[in-house]
């Protein structure tokens, strides 16, 4: 589910077309577009608090989330979604520096209000015009699939999920006779390799889509020299999805292609709008969580002899060994070669660890760690030293967790997968998540698994 999921969004990462360009600014442009209306129309002029609210957005919202193409209902929910979480961390800010009490309430309103269905609106137009356009008869895109295996199926229901917005898939190609292929009942086994030159010709094909697997190099090769003098774009799709693509991308490394297959996803501008986000999220957490972090240690202190923050040794970025700080729960530190994972009604944890371990504020210290660049508030959550050299050998692809920093909360967290795994399966499940968070990272899902963790806290009586 995972890797499929992964490879219609991101594997290799073509040129930009114009649609995504515009969607990556659209939602910046409209929230401060609509912004600048808002206080036009209410005769207020600029200040320095609405400017800097501005270039907030700019850094908050950029690159916007490609929504040309998507269904008109389902679009709207998605980008009201977005929106809240977007002003949930301007809400924050805006309460953490008192500058919304300078701001006229109904002008914050009104914004509130207009951005997202300003926002759906121009999705809506723009999903219009992409249909129309590729309606048109010289935009339609004959595409064959050559090969009838498991990729071929994947390319083929890309293909026709994609028929509204130009491509039309002719049949597949394959040395094998229809018997021998599992092809669904409305899938057509045009011909063999040999019949696909002059097929193209005569139909006019504008795309193959190759997806052989990698041992059949010399058909490839064969197969793309006759192919040489056609007119078709070819399209090379390799069955590597037995291994875990993270952010795969095709580079120009000094004039060599290069395929990258597991890359972390925060380099260049999502590197840099991943740290801001931090660092300005976990200033602001600190200053009002505060009191409850005096509380804490208070409680920590009155419940058992022993230090307030217990320093765990764990894995961070790259393998590399981290302490990362917590409130002390239990009456002994297991931080050595061997550490036994904390259980339901573990006799070493106290009472009053229970209850912070139950609320997950003996996890609050690690916003620290955050503005130290240890951590990260999002991102796989930190496993014992002992647990990867264990798990390392037992769980395909569990080291790829490490290509970026692990964080307080994680995708694998709001998903049912806190606290204990004492089983091989949940760990398994642990690191499906974790792999998923790689490869579809956006600042949007940070700040979804942020409100979902808040709701997690209060509301999860499961977790200990």
């Amino acid at each position: 589910m995972f890797e499929e999921r992964s490879y219609r969004k991101q594997f290799l990462s073509a040129p930009a077309s114009i649609s995504s360009v515009i969607a990556s600014l659209l939602e910046p442009v409209v929230a401060t577009g609509t912004l600048a209306v808002v206080h036009a129309v209410y005769g207020v002029p600029m200040d320095g608090v609405s400017m800097a609210l501005a270039i907030l957005l700019l850094v908050l919202m950029f690159p916007g989330v490609n929504r040309f193409g998507a269904a008109g209902l389902g679009a709207g929910v998605d980008i009201i979604l977005s929106w809240v979480w977007v002003l949930c961390v301007l809400g924050l800010l805006g309460y953490a520096t008192g500058s919304l009490e300078t701001v006229d309430p109904r002008l914050l309103v009104a914004w509130a209000v207009a951005t997202p269905l300003v926002q759906w609106a121009l999705v809506a137009v723009g999903t219009g015009v992409l249909r129309y356009m590729a309606s048109l008869p010289e935009s339609r895109r004959p595409a064959v699939v050559i090969g009838a295996g498991r990729m071929g199926l994947r390319v083929a229901q890309m293909l026709r999920e994609r028929r509204a917005f130009g491509h039309d898939l002719l049949g597949f190609f394959d040395d094998r006779s229809a018997d021998r292929v599992n092809l669904p009942s409305d899938a057509v086994l045009v011909g063999t390799l040999q019949m696909l030159p002059e097929y193209i010709e005569q139909h006019a094909v504008k795309d193959v889509f190759i997806t052989l697997p990698l041992t059949s190099q010399p058909r490839i090769q064969s197969l793309l020299e006759s192919l040489q003098n056609t007119t078709a774009s070819i399209h090379f799709v390799p069955d590597i999805f037995g291994v875990s693509v993270i952010q795969g991308r095709l580079e120009d490394m000094g004039g060599v292609p290069v395929v990258g297959l597991m890359v972390a996803p925060f380099t260049g501008i999502n590197g840099v709008i991943k740290r801001c986000s931090d660092i300005v999220l976990a200033c602001v957490i600190l200053v009002m969580i505060s009191p409850l972090l005096l509380l804490c240690a208070i409680g920590v202190k009155l419940s058992s002899p022993g230090p307030i923050i217990f320093r765990q040794l764990r894995t961070g970025l790259d393998g590399e060994i981290i302490e990362v700080y917590k409130f002390r729960s239990m009456r002994t530190t297991d931080n050595g070669p061997v550490v036994v994972q904390a259980s339901r009604g573990d006799p070493r944890i106290t009472r009053f660890g229970a209850i912070i371990r139950r609320t997950s504020l003996d996890e609050l210290p690690q916003f620290v760690n955050v503005l130290q660049g240890r951590m990260s508030i999002v991102g796989p959550r930190p496993h014992a030293v002992a647990h990867n050299q264990h798990y390392r050998r037992q769980v395909k692809a569990y080291m790829a967790r490490h290509k970026v920093k692990p964080g307080i909360t994680g995708w694998a967290q709001v998903n049912g997968l806190r606290g204990e795994t004492e089983t091989l399966d949940k760990m398994t499940a642990r690191i499906e998540y974790d792999l998923e968070y790689l490869r579809n990272w956006s600042l949007g899902l940070d700040l979804r698994i942020i409100a979902r963790t808040v709701k997690l806290v209060f509301f999860d009586k499961d977790a200990f």
